[in-house]
């Protein structure tokens, strides 16, 4: 990181009554970053957007955004930023260009500059054929792209997403990621908070979260190599769930999921997978097939979910 983050977050908390949806949060975006916020639902993903947003007040702690303090000025902060929030926000009885031309004025995005922008936009969201179409009647994944197009007409510093391919199909998840990588490329910062762990590796750098609190941050590569020789792919015919049943009560074994047709193994050390195979053969289920298997995100998460904190 450089010595002058574009965003530095310090203790950052917030309470809903006696819920701790944000416990203490520390960490640095650097301009240029994509940086990613993953973790499941209630995980505090949203709420810590709305703060950097400086939409919700923390109740603890503060953000320095480009040297601006989001407790202290969080209207001068709005200036330089984007949020794009979870559900749809536009005006789903004005059309696309419509749309788009409302938060032109709304951030003051001065006319002759609004032709090259909407040629920008539409060329890379290709939304330029449905510039007419009310926006109520958009599909998913075209509402998703234009609510992105609305909080980029201003050309950002900062874009805040808050998990914007939720319920998308998944050639528009694709779409809206390449629109995402060609704004970092372009100099914008981006955080974006996801539930989808494939999406993550997508990013520079990611921050997991649970229940509020940090449970790692690194490249998603540094991540996945913590665990390198300790997760292994278990192939094979016999009954899964009892597969995993007797594979969590041998010692050594961290975590086993199901991944597909496949079942995923995190020991604690590679010499803990004798006992775990063992236990399988004990169990009258012989005939598996075991092999070394990279460790993906969710791999990570489960492990760091599950197992005593290691970061």
């Amino acid at each position: 990181m450089s010595d002058s983050p574009y965003l530095a977050v310090r203790g950052l908390a917030r309470r809903f009554g006696d819920v701790e949806a944000l416990r203490g949060l520390d960490f640095e975006v650097a301009s240029g970053e994509l940086f990613g916020v993953v973790g499941p639902d209630g995980a505090g993903k949203t709420t810590l957007l709305r703060m950097l947003a400086g939409v919700m007040r923390p109740s603890g702690g503060d953000a320095l955004i480009d040297g601006v303090s989001v407790v202290q000025n969080p209207e001068r902060i709005k200036r330089s930023l984007a949020y794009m929030s979870q559900r749809f926000g536009l005006y789903a009885d004005l059309t696309v260009a419509e749309n788009i031309a409302f938060y032109a004025d709304l951030y003051r995005v001065p006319r002759r500059e609004r032709p090259g922008r909407l040629e920008q936009l539409y060329g890379f969201s290709g939304l330029g054929p449905f510039a007419d179409r009310r926006a109520g009647a958009l599909s998913g994944g075209m509402k998703q792209k234009l609510s992105l197009c609305c909080a980029l007409i201003h050309r950002p510093a900062l874009l805040l997403l808050d998990e914007p391919t939720f319920g998308v199909d998944p050639i528009s998840r694709r779409d809206l990621w390449l629109i995402i990588h060609e704004m970092v490329a372009a100099g914008t910062t981006v955080i974006a908070s996801t539930a989808y762990l494939d999406e993550a590796e997508r990013c520079d750098r990611v921050l997991l979260l649970n229940l509020g609190r940090r449970l790692g941050l690194a490249p998603p590569g540094a991540l996945q190599a913590r665990m390198t020789g300790r997760v292994f792919r278990l192939t094979g015919s016999g009954d899964p769930a009892r597969a995993i049943s007797l594979l969590q009560g041998a010692p050594g074994v961290r975590t086993a999921a199901r991944f597909g047709n496949h079942l995923h193994v995190a020991l604690e050390t590679p010499s803990d997978g004798a006992a775990a195979w063992s236990a399988l053969s004990a169990g009258g289920l012989d005939g598996w097939t075991v092999e070394p298997a990279e460790a993906s995100l969710e791999d990570v998460f489960i492990d760091l979910v599950t197992g005593p904190a290691h970061e």
